[in-house]
């Protein structure tokens, strides 16, 4: 994995706006694709990073290693897939290419590929096999193909970008439907001592567009946005309509981000507030962004021995579902299967008790005997919004009977933008309403969890809005007894998270100017 992510990029149709449009309507104005709505919808799908890093006991690979590494004695991907579908997630990103430059299918172009290791005597193929398998249990496939090449002798050059496009091609083309294409920004040259690639990121979007229009584009793409680090820290408030910088945060966050002029701070993807009306206001093109959690079980990408101890709890997975699918977020957890081929028995145990965890937290929708809401616009049906504008919007909903509950969930219904800006939930009991939480965000789903209250009904108290809300879902879960640990990141931390990824950019920025120099 890589800190670095650069897209470069302005998004087709993304929401440039003129004229004299008001400030609320132009910020509702901007809404997702079917793409965009399609990946958010699933939520939470899983990584794999497997290679010959795997071997190697390495992160990142040098492309020097043979192929002759890649020797699993026991690969089988329908229990990767097994393992995911137990955690409830509902779709599988294989590592189809590192940096090492090390293909886990039969391309044909390149040598340093599956079709010379021992495995299965050279006629294996991972991204078929996965592919199969994610068919059988009703999973949807992507594949990350890394822009960095350590073992291609045409990295470096003009010619590379034809290698890239051609192995997109194998990769979109043989496997059947992609759900995603996950790309990453990392660029190494100075570490080989090769002059700097220049990805050309537009031929890519157009490639993956034309073979498989259906299909997101993440991270470094136009369809979905790197939360900002890869400890799935999230923020209070996670918007999708954010600063058209945002595509190309490298160059923002390094300074060469000019379009907005001198006086506009430009903000990086570790940035807090990224699409508060105070931050939209100062920016004229905006783009619909939202955000994907990378994450990883352990505290590595690639399967290591020594980090068995190190797996990640049911409880501390459970926290990072709350916070990201939870949070307007999507939660992409990596699960690197071990020598063998195979998720390791820890992590794989951690996936189920997680799935059980979330099937008891949501096995009792209550049941809602009235709901008294506004007056309804019904030419929108069946998504709920009030006829009529208003400062404040009271949603409640009365249950059968006296109920235990601690947590709901709310959806606003993103065809009509993002709009939700703060809210909060009242348990009614006896008459008399007792604020359970206070929160800002909605968007897609926010799982507002509270301390177990024992109530007839709850009220959803819309404080502050982009124009009428349009309400998707407003359910409400009995309580199991349990709740997820709390997340353990402070503000302190999230500094240093944020340090980091600035420090390693400035790394890749002089590591850049070094390899032009020593080309030259």
């Amino acid at each position: 994995m890589t800190l670095s992510r650069r897209p470069a990029f302005l998004r087709d149709g993304g929401c440039v706006f003129g004229g004299k449009m008001s400030e609320i309507d132009r910020y509702i104005s901007v809404v997702p694709t079917e793409n965009q709505i399609m990946i958010e919808k699933l939520g939470f799908y899983c990584f794999v990073h497997f290679g010959l890093n795997t071997f190697t006991g390495k992160e990142w690979g040098d492309g020097k290693t043979p192929p002759s590494v890649f020797a699993p004695t026991e690969l089988n991907t329908d229990q990767w897939c097994e393992v995911v579908a137990s955690a409830g997630a509902k779709a599988v990103i294989l590592t189809a290419k590192h940096h090492d430059g090390f293909c886990l299918w039969q391309t044909d172009t390149t040598e340093y590929c599956v079709k010379n290791s021992p495995w299965m005597d050279g006629k294996g193929d991972v991204v078929a096999m996965l592919a199969d398998s994610c068919r059988k249990y009703g999973l949807k496939m992507g594949v990350y193909l890394s822009p960095w090449d350590r073992n291609s002798p045409a990295y470096g050059t003009d010619g590379y970008d034809d290698l890239y496009c051609a192995q997109l091609t194998e990769l979109l083309t043989r496997y059947g439907d992609m759900f995603t294409v996950w790309l990453d920004g990392a660029c190494g040259s100075h570490l080989d001592g090769k002059p700097a690639q220049k990805y050309d990121f537009e031929r890519y979007y157009a490639l993956i567009r034309r073979l498989q229009p259906n299909c997101a584009i993440s991270n470094c793409g136009p369809d979905v946005r790197w939360v900002g680090n890869e400890a799935g820290v999230t923020r209070k408030s996670e918007w999708n309509v954010v600063p058209a910088g945002l595509a190309d945060t490298a160059r923002v966050a390094l300074g060469s981000q000019k379009e907005e002029g001198p006086f506009v701070k430009p903000l990086g993807a570790e940035d807090e507030d990224l699409g508060s009306r105070e931050v939209l206001s100062r920016y004229d093109k905006l783009i619909w962004y939202p955000a994907e959690a990378d994450v990883s079980i352990r505290p590595g990408w690639f399967y290591h021995s020594y980090e068995d101890r190190k797996v990640k709890s049911a409880d501390r997975l459970l926290s990072l579902w709350y916070s990201t699918v939870g949070g307007n977020c999507m939660l992409l957890l990596n699960l690197p299967p071990d020598k063998r081929g195979l998720i390791h028995e820890k992590d794989a145990r951690s996936m189920k008790e997680l799935g059980e965890r979330l099937d008891s937290a949501f096995a009792r929708k209550i049941d809602i005997v009235k709901r008294n809401y506004p007056e309804a616009d019904t030419t929108v049906a069946p998504t709920y919004t009030p006829a009529a504008k208003a400062d404040v919007y009271r949603l409640e909903v009365v249950f059968g009977a006296r109920e235990a509950i601690d947590k709901a969930v709310i959806a606003e219904d993103i065809r009509y933008s993002q709009r939700i800006e703060k809210f909060s939930l009242y348990a009614v009991a006896d008459g008399k309403e007792t604020k359970v939480y206070s929160g800002t965000t909605v968007g897609h789903k926010a799982v507002p969890l509270f301390d177990p209250t024992e109530c007839d009904g709850l009220v959803f108290e819309i404080e502050q809005c982009r124009d009428k809300p349009y309400i998707e879902e407003f359910s409400v879960y009995a309580s199991d007894g349990r709740q997820p640990e709390k997340p353990k990141f402070t503000e302190i931390k999230k500094f240093f998270l944020r340090l980091h990824y600035k420090a390693f950019l400035l790394w890749e920025k002089l590591g850049r100017k070094f390899s032009v120099k020593k080309a030259k």
